[in-house]
């Protein structure tokens, strides 16, 4: 899911991705620090975290300045962090911020489609949510979306693609319209729909077949480690599980070691530095260790969801299926600005319990698959039953 304005700089690019995705970023961060201890506490928006310093002082320094001086405190801002060199910093005006906080409750702004990128660089709606103006106008799974407000999207990273369908460059809010160039077979269309505020549902949860049940994870949200134990509970005795994280941009760490923890008997999930500061994450005792467990992942596998995987990549708890994730293994820190903007910077690393550095190199899967996932899932899960 994702999209952005080819103009606009490239942190500004990254930003808009984070913002539709929803979780890649400062809310990992939080929650890996205790940064934001709770979800509507005050501090969530007045909390400087120090961030190794000069680059953090560089950025508040240069918005001071900027007000001082009667221009934009955030554009400079923005202008520092680019120096700065950061891949993933990041500065966000205090409405984009607030859409972190919405986002924690699993509320967005958008039209209710979810895209993947084909191999052949085309995009492809994956689902449309029911009720949805992307339902309503009729649009399916499997539509090939060829266009955003008239910019191609084939070769896009898909997180570009839905940045666009949600207006994160303009702070598009509820209300506003998007126009989608379409394409289903022979037929090619338009279609212009007004974008609305929408719940997202984190945790799904179906019966593939006999003696599996998928579990997908969309996104980690607050209590998503709850639903997932949940889901494990209800599933028939016997079954095995496919833990479908493809497509999850991450969340909140506190989230996916909850997660962990639904599947592991306690134990090292990661270890992350803070400005050289080395700590770890642990899973708590008494997860379901004894089902059969497949993950799934891809490209669009980040941040919290990488966690998870190498977590249970490494423990020996999961075969993993699918392609190499994307490979963001970073943390940042949110520091507040003058006009109420947040800007964020990288300030240390995650691994895996194995030691394996996730930024930049992404997590291998135990066995690569395409097309056929599911199956090959299957047939994983039977053979795991069968060594059980």
């Amino acid at each position: 899911m994702s999209g952005r304005d080819p103009l606009c700089p490239p942190h500004r690019a990254r930003q808009g991705a984070a913002l539709t995705l929803v979780f890649a970023g400062v809310l990992v961060a939080g929650a890996v620090t205790g940064a934001f201890p709770d979800p509507g506490h005050p501090a969530r928006r007045t909390t400087t975290v120090p961030v190794g310093a000069a680059r953090d002082e560089g950025v508040r320094e240069a918005a001071a300045r900027a007000m001082a001086d009667g221009t934009s405190p955030m554009e400079a801002a923005e202008r520092a962090v680019s120096r700065s060199g950061d891949r993933w910093g990041a500065v966000y005006s205090e409405g984009e911020y607030q859409e972190f906080q919405d986002s924690l409750d699993g509320r967005y702004t958008g039209v209710g489609l979810s895209a993947a990128r084909e191999q052949d660089g085309r995009i492809e709606v994956t689902e449309v949510r029911p009720g949805s103006p992307a339902a309503a106008a009729g649009i399916r799974t499997g539509d090939r979306l060829r266009s955003v407000d008239g910019a191609r999207a084939d070769g896009l990273p898909v997180t570009e693609v839905v940045a666009r369908l949600r207006g994160d460059a303009d702070d598009a809010p509820a209300g506003t319209t998007v126009t989608l160039g379409l394409q289903r077979g022979t037929r090619a269309w338009s279609e212009t729909l007004r974008r609305a505020t929408l719940t997202t549902d984190s945790v799904s949860v179906r019966r593939l077949s006999v003696r599996t049940t998928l579990i997908r994870i969309a996104a980690f949200t607050k209590g998503t480690g709850a639903q997932v134990r949940e889901a494990l509970r209800a599933a028939p005795a016997g079954d095995g599980i496919v833990l479908d994280l493809r497509g999850n941009s991450g969340g909140l760490v506190t989230e996916a070691v909850a997660t962990a923890s639904a599947f592991l008997d306690g134990g090292l999930v990661a270890t992350y530095d803070v400005d050289g500061a080395q700590r770890a994450l642990h899973a708590t005792p008494g997860g379901d260790t004894t089902r059969p467990l497949v993950a799934l992942v891809d490209g669009g596998t980040m941040s919290a969801a990488e966690l998870l995987t190498g977590a249970l990549q490494d423990r020996g708890r999961a075969v993993v299926i699918g392609s190499r994730t994307f490979g963001k293994g970073s943390i940042q820190m949110p520091t507040s600005l003058p006009d109420g903007a947040v800007a964020e910077l990288t300030v240390g690393h995650y691994r895996t319990p194995s030691g394996h550095a996730v930024d930049g190199r992404g997590i291998t899967p135990d066995l690569e698959a395409g097309d056929g996932v599911l199956r090959r899932a299957e047939t994983v899960l039977t053979g795991l039953g069968d060594a059980d």
